[in-house]
């Protein structure tokens, strides 16, 4: 039986996952990326955007799709305009996760391999001011530290960033690295960089380099339609996945067609609570018929007892609510007419379940 305290969710997730952002990172003839044996970053990152797109699309039917980019063309007269319009495009349309597709290169390392993803923040290699391959190849897409002023600020941005979307980014970047190893590519570490794209986006961002250009094996593999095809059916799971975890979070459906056959579940039944009295059952009972607002504390696959001591000092307390996902069974705190009244005791609540949130149910179900 697995029982967790589910974390808040960041503002833009709330009602699950309904706008992706995909970022076809360079374009246009200023900004190509980088260039090996005749072919462009910029058209590799274009096509795989284009089919990853079009498979969410296809199977996630009520997510909406955003592009920066569908043609091979650049957002901005200098690279800063440019990397500022695609944040700008973003935030615009309410995106709840942000994708940039880019391919990697090591002039000077011709053997290095592997697809890798990035999230917004300081690296120990950043932060003592070293230049490895990959910060030199990213260079000029890095936020620059040498100001104080904008240092702090930066860092300031960062240490806020783990309140509200970092574990989220985090999540997405380990998810798409073990969808990379499934799909049997060589995986490099997630890493920390200061990129001004994710810096300007609001909302989870990761940045995925598909491979390296400067190796001629990997350059072949994502310059070819099966290579291309491949990465967009690896990042399309990806997005899947963490779809339906942060949708099972928000404690809604996720509609999703697959290209295989999918495992259909039997519907779940309603579990009525074990509680000490009947007193206590008919106040539940009524609780759940009228339908408002209430605390969730915990989720569990598996019907739990209200009695049970994970409840701490809401033991007995506590109402069980079916609502979607793996983790259905949804045990709540108190029963209110209106978000704001629920708002008023969540400050308590938290003292003991530090990452309880208000939801609204219906009946025996919790409800978006």
């Amino acid at each position: 039986m697995a029982l967790f305290a589910q974390p808040a969710l960041a503002q833009n997730n709330e009602a699950g996952v309904r706008v992706i952002v995909i970022d076809a990172g360079h374009g246009g003839s200023a900004f190509p990326g980088a260039v090996y044996g005749g072919v462009k970053e910029k058209d590799i990152n274009l096509a795989v955007a284009l089919k990853l797109g079009a498979l969410i699309e296809k199977e996630l039917p009520t997510v909406k799709v955003v592009y920066t980019r569908t043609s091979d063309k650049a957002l901005g007269k200098s690279l800063n305009e440019d990397l500022s319009a695609r944040a700008d495009i973003a935030n615009k349309a309410g995106g709840d996760f942000f994708i940039s597709i880019h391919a990697n290169a090591a002039p000077k390392a011709t053997s290095v391999q592997g697809a890798e993803t990035i999230i917004m923040g300081e690296s120990v290699k950043e932060t003592k001011y070293n230049e490895d391959v990959l910060y030199d190849n990213n260079k000029e897409e890095l936020i620059d530290m040498s100001d104080e002023n904008t240092a702090a600020m930066v860092r300031a941005y960062i240490q806020n960033l783990q309140f509200t979307y970092g574990e989220y980014s985090e999540m997405m970047a380990r998810i798409m690295q073990s969808h990379y190893q499934k799909g049997g590519r060589k995986v490099r570490n997630m890493k920390r960089q200061l990129l001004k794209v994710l810096y300007a986006t609001d909302m989870p961002s990761v940045l995925t380099e598909l491979g390296f250009m400067s190796n001629k094996s990997e350059l072949a593999y994502m310059n070819s339609e099966k290579g291309q095809n491949a990465y967009a059916r690896m990042l399309c799971d990806a997005v899947k996945e963490y779809v339906g975890h942060i949708d099972r979070l928000a404690g809604v459906e996720t509609p999703m067609l697959s290209p295989s056959p999918e495992v259909v579940e039997e519907p779940a039944k309603t579990v009525v609570e074990t509680v000490p009295t009947s007193v206590q059952k008919d106040e539940a009972r009524e609780q759940k018929a009228q339908g408002g607002y209430t605390i969730q504390l915990l989720a569990s696959d598996k019907a739990v007892k209200a009695t049970d001591s994970q409840f701490k000092s809401y033991r007995s307390k506590v109402v069980c609510y079916m609502g979607g996902g793996v983790l259905k069974y949804k045990y709540c705190y108190g029963s209110y007419p209106t978000r704001q009244a629920a708002q008023q005791d969540l400050v308590a609540v938290k003292r003991t379940f530090k990452d309880a949130f208000i939801v609204r149910y219906e009946g025996e179900n919790i409800v978006k």
